[in-house]
């Protein structure tokens, strides 16, 4: 017996009988989405939704930019909020099957703006407050959004962002194009302290801090400039002055189980992005049944998921997970080092947070300035520890487990993806042993498989292609616009499974590694190697604070590898690092997997949810600078640094 199979039987019966009602063949899926009627469903997801809008005293806590911007919210202030919010939106036109388009950042406004368009039925297309104007009119076109929610403008760190002059330049875009969006609605951010708080959550001024270098912060935060913003007369809206005349009742939409909740972009590894869209049962049932069990939750649990709703995570385990379950949680709109890096910790001792879910690369971030900022806060109350995004590479973990979670903190490893909606693989917290780096074992109900090239099961220990072998709740329902995409991306390359697109080993023990995605599995002389094992050689040496590996043509081997390090502050890149690291690797790995290139890379491009662009990375190993679209990298300079010191190859 696994050590999942003792769990499964006290909990599968409870959380099966529901899912076999979602769990369609994926022929029936894939063929007749958009003609199906669930309404049957209703009666098991209805608890779940009527959690969102129950009158209790639980809060959810607003951590702003600085130290001290607290705010807190009750589930009856939130109630209260999101219908006046729904009879806003009713009365600028807004009807059930209506998309709406939210460009914020991490406020109370940008969760009471997503739960009103789920109150009346209408659909949220959520676009990261980190991207363009380019990307943002991109995706109002492709959903044709009638209505967009924004703010004048907002800190990250010590970095101003003039949301409103973004998202002004986008619907000029948009007019441009034939599409003129009827209404803009925005939040006073910055401009808040100018207005009444009347009935509003109870907020905080920043408090004094004892260390000189972070008082003096604030300080020069008060002396910040606030932008002037455009005002477009008959378009512009303001939020406070919307809500002051809207009643603070509304009766819901009632919704089929399979109506559309809400549209969510993802980068698609060719083509524009593809809109995911996901469903109200299948979706809510899925968030509020992985929330439950993968962080053990209890009542009197302080959640904390540090990622953007931006993102499919922040849809999941900031919003719908935790509220359909009436947690308490925190909500934090800064980043991890400002205004020092110690924040994150702060925070946990502040709210006494008992559940923590972040990225790897927040992780890895961390690590770099050692144990000291972590260790001289408390951290007492934490007791389950989570990550999200990427594989954790071993040392990361370790760390984690080590400092972090003072070695008594349980760690979940969770895989799973936009179009999945929830947790796939993920271990259960102190019912499953754990293995750094390794994602464990299936959810409830959910069918791996791993295939050869061929597309035949491989049993037992085995590496290949990561595939789902039957539909489970959470599974999105269709790319927005284009259901004949959506089959060709999930479903044509294995027929009769999901395809994740991720590469994955299988050990002895039944426990599943990510290997990276399967366009980073390189064919080395014949051998199959993985980036995600190779990175995880390099991150072992002590220089090394975060690594990315491509392959690159070898007119020998077919293939080498080109690695890119980013060292740890103290450490200097010259030939005797190189060769260290080459050994690492030799014997960690063995000699095939030697690198032919090693780059010193002080900086990687990444996405702005923090994600490493490897697609960027092969281009500038093999000096082509024929990018593509760039419009999603977070730091554009790291670029032109990496092509002016790559290392002379040969193809």
């Amino acid at each position: 017996m696994s050590p999942l199979q003792g769990v499964q039987e006290t909990l599968l019966d409870r959380t099966l009988t529901v899912f076999s009602f979602l769990c369609l063949p994926f022929s029936l899926l894939v063929q007749h989405l958009t003609s199906l009627s669930m309404s049957s469903l209703i009666p098991y997801f209805l608890p779940y939704f009527l959690s969102l809008i129950r009158s209790r005293w639980t809060h959810e806590h607003r951590e702003g930019n600085e130290p001290g911007e607290t705010t807190q919210i009750t589930y009856r202030q939130l109630l209260v909020q999101v219908c006046q919010f729904s009879n806003v939106l009713r009365k600028q036109g807004i009807q059930k099957g209506d998309r709406v388009a939210i460009y914020m950042p991490m406020i109370l406004e940008l969760v009471v703006a997503m739960l009103a368009c789920a109150r009346l039925g209408a659909l949220h297309s959520i676009v990261f407050a980190g991207f363009s104007a380019e990307s943002l009119c991109e995706r109002i076109l492709d959903s044709s959004c009638s209505l967009l929610i924004t703010t004048d403008a907002f800190y990250r760190g010590e970095k101003l962002v003039n949301l409103k002059e973004l998202a002004d330049e986008s619907l000029e875009k948009c007019r441009e194009k034939g599409f003129p969006v009827r209404c803009c609605i925005v939040v006073k951010h910055l401009g808040r302290a100018e207005l009444g708080t009347g009935d509003s959550p109870s907020q905080s001024p920043p408090v004094k801090r004892s260390c000189p270098d972070v008082q003096g912060k604030l300080k020069e935060k008060s002396k910040r400039i606030r932008p002037q913003i455009s005002w477009n007369q008959g378009i512009d809206l303001w939020w406070h002055e919307l809500m002051q005349e809207a009643g603070d009742e509304f009766e819901p939409e009632w919704c089929d189980a399979e109506d559309p909740l809400f549209i969510l972009y993802t980068s698609g590894s060719t083509g524009k992005p593809k809109g995911v869209v996901h469903t109200v049962g299948g979706y809510m049932l899925y968030v509020a049944t992985t929330f439950k069990y993968v962080f053990d939750f209890h009542p009197e649990d302080v959640f904390w998921c540090t990622a953007d709703i931006g993102w499919i995570t922040g849809h999941s385990y900031v919003t719908y997970g935790p509220l359909a379950n009436g947690a308490t949680s925190v909500l934090f709109e800064g980043i991890p080092t400002y205004p020092d890096v110690s924040r994150l910790w702060s925070i946990v001792d502040k709210y006494k947070v008992t559940k923590f879910y972040t990225a790897p690369t927040a992780i890895r971030l961390l690590m770099k300035f050692g144990d000291e900022p972590v260790t001289k806060h408390s951290r007492a109350s934490l007791q389950v520890l989570g990550t999200v995004g990427e594989p954790i590479n071993p040392e990361a973990w370790l760390w984690y487990h080590r400092v972090v979670g003072a070695q008594r903190c349980p760690i979940v490893d969770t895989f799973w993806q936009t179009e999945t909606g929830g947790h796939m693989l993920t271990p259960l917290p102190g019912a499953i042993p754990m293995k750094p780096g390794s994602a464990s074992f299936p959810f409830f109900g959910v069918a791996p498989a791993i295939l050869n090239e061929s597309g035949e099961e491989l049993e037992g220990e085995a590496e290949g292609y990561l595939v789902f072998k039957q539909p489970w709740p959470g599974i999105m329902r269709t790319v927005y616009g284009n259901h004949t995409r959506f089959e060709t991306t999930y479903f044509k390359k294995f027929p009769g499974y999901y395809v994740t697109g991720d590469g994955c080993r299988r050990d002895q023990d039944g426990y599943y590694w990510i290997t990276g995605r399967t366009d980073d599995m390189l064919n080395v002389s014949g051998h199959l190697l993985s980036t995600a094992e190779v990175e995880s050689a390099l991150m072992e040496h002590e220089a090394v604070a975060e690594a990315a590996v491509v392959g690159h043509p070898h007119p020998v081997k077919g293939e080498c590898l080109y690695c890119f390090v980013t060292l740890c502050d103290g450490h200097t890149f010259n030939p005797t690092l190189t060769e260290e690291l080459k050994k690492q690797i030799r014997e960690k790995i063995g000699p095939i997997a030697t690198p032919d290139y090693i780059q010193n890379a002080p900086g990687l491009p990444k996405t702005r949810s923090g994600k490493i662009m490897r697609r960027v990375l092969r281009k500038i190993a093999q000096n082509d600078h024929d990018l593509g679209d760039t419009s999603t990298v977070a730091d554009p300079s790291v670029i032109s640094y990496l092509f002016s010191h790559r290392c002379l190859t040969i193809q």
